[in-house]
């Protein structure tokens, strides 16, 4: 397909004419490793995103959500991200198996600040490790390890500008799309109806989380 665009940059010169250079704060806010900062931010943050790609460059980013402190930091160059029950398209685990190379946000509500981090992972198995990160008395069958490369602070400009945590600035519960009738029409096969997708998705939310 043709593209519409017309002014395409090509090279890192023109963008930085344009948006120029990082202040020197910024470009000295990345440490290579997990110190007592990124641990406490780690420790309190309930939701994350994970980034992965495969090894022709198609990319997928991944929300994982569970309490805060379900990240299992093992020293200050390693982190376990628990694999809970989802839709089995293990779309993030096919690509670390391809290119180990992630990019994870972590994000702690009510915080416009997130923490950055950039590794290498690895799909694992370790007992002794998934043991140590039960919940509701069910252990991850997997997990995704990390070796930290890089971290950092990344700037609160983009959950100002969205507001995020304002809750008058949020939709109305009835305006909301609604998940069931996009899943019906996207699937668009006459074997599901939009009531039984929401029985199903309800269920599954209600009984296999862990």
């Amino acid at each position: 397909m043709k593209t519409p665009f017309r002014e395409i940059l090509s090279s890192e010169e023109e963008i930085r004419d344009i948006l120029g250079f990082p202040s020197e704060l910024v470009k000295k806010k990345t440490v290579y490793e997990l110190d007592n900062h990124c641990r406490n931010f780690i420790s309190m943050s309930p939701i994350l995103f994970l980034s992965t790609s495969d090894d022709k460059g198609f990319c997928d980013v991944s929300p994982r959500g569970d309490a805060p402190g379900s990240v299992f930091v093992l020293n200050e160059k390693h982190l376990v991200i628990p694999e809970r029950p989802g839709n089995r398209r293990i779309d993030s685990l096919r690509n670390i198996l391809l290119n180990p190379r992630v990019g994870i946000v972590f994000i702690i509500p009510g915080l416009e600040e997130t923490l950055r981090i950039n590794g290498k992972a690895y799909v694992i198995k370790d007992h002794e490790i998934l043991d140590l990160m039960k919940a509701k008395d069910k252990k991850p069958l997997l997990g995704i390890g990390v070796e930290i490369e890089e971290c950092f602070i990344h700037c609160a400009k983009a959950f100002k500008r969205s507001r995020i945590w304002e809750s008058e600035s949020w939709v109305a519960v009835d305006a909301l799309p609604s998940i069931p009738k996009i899943l019906k029409d996207h699937v668009n096969s006459s074997e599901y109806t939009t009531e039984m997708i929401r029985k199903g998705l309800q269920e599954s939310y209600e009984k296999r989380l862990y």
